[in-house]
């Protein structure tokens, strides 16, 4: 059943006021085949739109964010941000955390975990030296429902079709009926967790990487300067920011500034010291991950 324009007001009024920008802009979307409404007692989307009429109830709002939020991911996804991790980010990291032995990622608005379990194979592949590092790959998003999903790490023949090489399925999976289940030595890598960026973030630790990527787009001005705030706090002053494609930190803040390298522009916070070459002795012009 389509949404008619006075429905999604109501829903889109609901949503924003429990997760700020993270909702479609799309009246036409069939919100009955999205589990979190109908999952409250209604029989129909406009029983739920008249149930949030009559009752404002935060586990109601929180529903129809859920619903509404964006859950668009991919293994590997765009390539690119992954060839600059593996060629140059990485070994900075490396370089610079290496007295510590610390490296710690967070995979912002991570969905159902593919980007966070990308990296934690990309890790696994290439840095063999950090076996015995303390490596904590935290996924967070707004959503439990899709937290749950990434937790439980099973994926259908579709999801994992979807950019992850048949060598990594092969090696790191193990296939359960018609699903594909991720082993456990990929899964101890990453943890994950429910944060809202455009609210007042959980505890987290401080971040070597963040990969805040594909999300911003949805997002107001005024809502972008305060995420880019929020997660600067979050990051090691020598940090690396990674965005989408279609993303861009300048217009929005003067927190972090750009570099390139690997073909690839990222953002580092703006008192960083510059990724020199000798940063990265490993880079290799090969493009991860390989068919």
């Amino acid at each position: 059943m389509p949404c008619s324009d006075l429905n999604y007001a109501v829903l889109r009024h609901a949503g924003s006021d429990e997760s700020a920008s993270l909702v479609e802009s799309l009246p036409g979307l069939p919100f009955e085949h999205r589990p979190s409404p109908m999952a409250n007692g209604a029989g129909s989307l406009q029983e739920f739109v008249n149930l949030l009429r009559l009752e404002p109830a935060p586990h109601l709002h929180r529903a129809v964010a859920e619903a509404m939020t964006i859950h668009e991911t991919s293994f590997f996804r765009d390539v690119r941000p992954f060839d600059a991790l593996r060629q140059t980010i990485i070994p900075a990291l490396i370089a610079q955390n290496q007295a510590k032995r610390r490296l710690h990622i967070w995979s912002a608005a991570c969905s159902t975990g593919q980007e966070a379990y990308s990296i934690a194979m990309l890790l696994l592949e290439h840095f063999p030296q950090l076996a015995d590092w303390d490596v904590k790959i935290v996924g967070s998003d707004v959503s439990q429902f899709v937290l749950d999903a990434a937790r439980h790490a099973r994926y259908r023949r579709m999801e994992v079709n979807r950019g992850l090489p048949v060598r990594l399925l092969v090696k790191y999976f193990t296939r359960v009926g018609d699903e594909w289940q991720l082993q456990s030595r990929v899964r101890e890598l990453c943890e994950f967790r429910e944060a809202n960026l455009c609210a007042p973030l959980p505890p987290l630790p401080v971040f070597d990487l963040v990969l805040l990527r594909n999300v911003l787009l949805y997002f107001s001005h005024t809502d972008r300067s305060s995420v880019f705030a929020r997660v600067r706090r979050q990051m090691n002053p020598q940090g690396f920011l990674l965005l989408g494609n279609a993303e861009q930190a300048e217009d929005s803040t003067d927190r972090f500034s750009t570099e390139f390298a690997a073909d690839y522009l990222f953002y580092r916070p703006a008192t960083h010291r510059p990724v020199t070459c000798s940063s990265c002795p490993d880079a290799r012009p090969a493009s991860f991950p390989p068919d």
